[in-house]
Order: structure tokens, then sequence, then C-alpha cells
């Protein structure tokens, strides 16, 4: 017998899509620490993965990190000295945390409501100590530029203050992705039989 076409779960997913990237472009200084911003898509996809699984978090990490891309490049200094926009890396970093938070104690934690708010957290702090040492790593030995951050600066200023803001943002996604999320409520959603039956694999399908 041939599943159903997932009309709601596609529709649901556009609109988190969308919402969450259409504010973030367009209400950047909304939710802002210390010249951190919340990192709505990085949690939403995040929390897509560790609810629904690999399948849903790499199609939505995709997704939602061309939209990123098109609107919201970084740009970074070429070796040149001039400065260019990047392409591909918001894919590549949604993608990447979508995987991450797809395999975070998943099985082990059954998915549980306290672990995810601990996998966008510990998700973020290494999204942001990653993304530093690259900066250094780029400025310092590759262009040969001057890097003043000090480690303590980078800690108090970038990692905590953006830990703490994607810490506060995850909670109101957890509760769309709990109760009002791309599958109707009623089966276990924390069990990993039902997740690769309902999640992995239904994208396979369409």
């Amino acid at each position: 017998m041939l599943r159903k076409f997932p009309f709601r779960k596609i529709i649901v997913y556009l609109v988190y899509i969308l919402l969450f990237s259409c504010f973030q472009v367009s209400f950047p200084g909304t939710i802002s620490f210390h010249g951190q911003i919340a990192d709505l898509t990085f949690v939403f996809v995040v929390l897509t993965g560790y609810f629904f699984g690999f399948g849903d978090a790499a199609v939505v990490g995709i997704i939602t990190g061309l939209i990123r891309d098109s609107f919201a490049s970084p740009a970074v200094m070429s070796l040149d000295g001039t400065v260019q926009v990047t392409a591909g890396l918001g894919i590549l970093v949604l993608f990447l945390a979508g995987a991450a938070g797809s395999s975070f104690f998943t099985q082990k934690m059954h998915r549980n409501l306290p672990f995810a708010f601990l996998a966008v957290i510990f998700l973020t702090f290494c999204y942001k100590v990653i993304g530093n040492l690259l900066e250094f790593f780029w400025i310092k030995i590759l262009a040969g530029g001057v890097y003043n951050v000090t480690p303590m600066s980078c800690l108090t200023d970038s990692i905590i203050p953006q830990v703490m803001l994607n810490f506060l943002a995850s909670i109101p996604i957890v509760f769309l992705l709990k109760f009002m999320g791309p599958y109707r409520r009623g089966g276990n959603d924390k069990k990993d039989d039902v997740i690769k039956a309902y999640g992995d694999s239904s994208w396979l399908r369409i």
C-alpha cells in the first residue's frame, strides 16, 4: 500500500523555512546581545535533525542554507586582499548542523526534550569555536594579517552570547516543532523506529 503524499510535512517545513529565514534577514537585531544575533535557521535545522532524523534535516538544511546564501552570504577577505562573497557556505553549515543534530545522543536518550536544548547549546558552541579558529587561521596564517581577538574576548564577546541567544531561540522553536510540527501528534516521535519510518526515509519516497 502506497503511503499518502506528505502534504502536511512539506507545507509545514516550507512555512517554517520561510518564517525563520525571513525573520533572520529582515529583523537581525531583534534578538541580539553583545554584538551577536540569534541564529534562528541554525537552531531550527539542528532541532529538525534531533526530533525527525537525518533525512528531514538534510533537505531542510540544504534549502534553508540556499536561502541563507542568497540573501545573507558572508563576505571574507581573499588572499590578494580583496573582499569576496562566499558561495555555498550556508548550505554546508546548515547541512552539517542538521546531520550533527540528528546524531546527538538520539538513540541513547530517545530524542527526549531536555537533550534537544543541550544539542542546541553544544552544537552552537562547536560552531562558534570552529568558526573563530577558521577565522584566525585564514587571517593570521594564510593572509598574513593581524588578528587582534584574544581567546578570552572571543569567549565572552562571541561564544557565550551566541550560545545564550540560540538557547533562548530554541525554546519557541521546540514548542513549534513538537506541537505544530510536520507530523501529526498521536504517534511517539521519540522512538527511532518511527523516525525511520516517517522521517528519514519518507523524503526518498516523494
